[in-house]
């Protein structure tokens, strides 16, 4: 009974010793090498990026509300821009972010170009609408086209789809030629 006062180590403590140094040196071979390494596996670089293309998606439905404020909000509730929308459109408007949220966000300029593919073309090389529909016979034709009265226009709506859609095409011609009028009247 000499030997009961000395510990011995059993199997199930050297398990418990080799699990936790086998954790812990995976936990130190995991961390990135220093604070300018650029690493983004972990979680608190991870927690600063936010989807631009999200950020973009909500600026293009709210102009008027600030790029940091958007992803600030869609960095807080996970990306999710239904949240966002809703948010601002229930009349909470969003949070200001706090001065440590500094998010890499490109200007709303160049947000713009890159997410329309490329540089924009100039309106000038657009076709105005009289070039696009063939409408330069009718404008320089006859002048003035005579209005349907209202019980025409209740007539003419068929059950033939050809006949709607010729009737849809000449109601937009027709709109189109009435605000040429009325931007003429304008300017003279």
């Amino acid at each position: 009974m000499a030997h009961d006062g000395q510990t011995s180590i059993n199997i199930p403590q050297l398990l418990a010793v080799a699990v936790v140094g086998f954790l812990a040196i995976r936990w130190f071979m995991s961390k990135p090498n220093g604070p300018g390494s650029g690493a983004t596996s972990s979680p608190s670089a991870r927690r600063n990026e936010v989807d631009i293309n999200k950020v973009n998606q909500v600026s293009a439905v709210f102009p008027q509300l600030d790029r940091r404020s958007i992803a600030w909000d869609l960095q807080r509730n996970g990306g999710n821009v239904g949240a966002t929308t809703e948010r601002v459109l229930g009349g909470r408007g969003l949070e200001t972010p706090p001065p440590s949220f500094q998010p890499n966000l490109p200007s709303p300029a160049e947000a713009q170009s890159s997410a329309s593919g490329g540089p924009k073309r100039p309106t000038a090389t657009q076709p105005d609408l009289i070039t696009r529909y063939n409408l330069q016979s009718r404008v320089n034709g006859k002048g003035k086209e005579p209005v349907p009265s209202e019980e025409q226009k209740r007539n003419a709506w068929s059950s033939d789809k050809n006949a709607r859609a010729e009737a849809l095409k000449k109601r937009r011609e027709e709109m189109v030629l009435a605000a040429r009028r009325k931007m003429q009247e304008k300017e003279a």
